[in-house]
């Protein structure tokens, strides 16, 4: 993975596998004040849909600061870090509660992450429709 933009529907093959790998990861929204909001989170990158996707609580600050962008979605970014290598996603977040939605959500991160999380019933899906991807590895 060279110092360069990616495709996020397209990524080259080491861009996609740093993305496979277990990494702790950072989600930034935006606070109504605009002051960024950065939390850590487990994210998971389909590339043929071209979502990235963080399950949490519907009640975390996060879910919080995307609905209050409104319906079009909020302009989030996340990035993980080993070394030197980076990588980061950037696009338009929406939460969703759609059991089918979060599910895969679920299943996609036990696979990422080599473990199922714990049962939440709160749970939503941070969907992220991805317009931009960089790195460097």
């Amino acid at each position: 993975m060279a110092a360069y933009p990616q495709d996020p529907g397209a990524p080259d093959a080491p861009y996609l596998t740093f993305w496979q790998e277990r990494h702790l990861c950072t989600l930034t929204t935006l606070r109504p004040d605009l002051t960024p909001h950065v939390v850590p989170v487990g994210v998971t990158y389909d590339p043929e849909a071209r979502l990235a996707r963080v399950i949490t609580n519907k009640s975390s600050a996060k879910v919080g600061h995307v609905r209050a962008a409104g319906p079009d979605g909020a302009r989030v970014a996340v990035c993980q870090v080993d070394g030197r290598r980076w990588a980061t996603l950037e696009g338009l977040a929406h939460v969703r509660n759609d059991p089918d939605r979060v599910a895969e959500a679920v299943r996609r991160y036990a696979e990422r992450y080599g473990r199922m999380p714990r049962p939440n019933p709160d749970r939503v899906v941070i969907e992220i429709e991805l317009t931009r991807a960089m790195g460097q590895g």
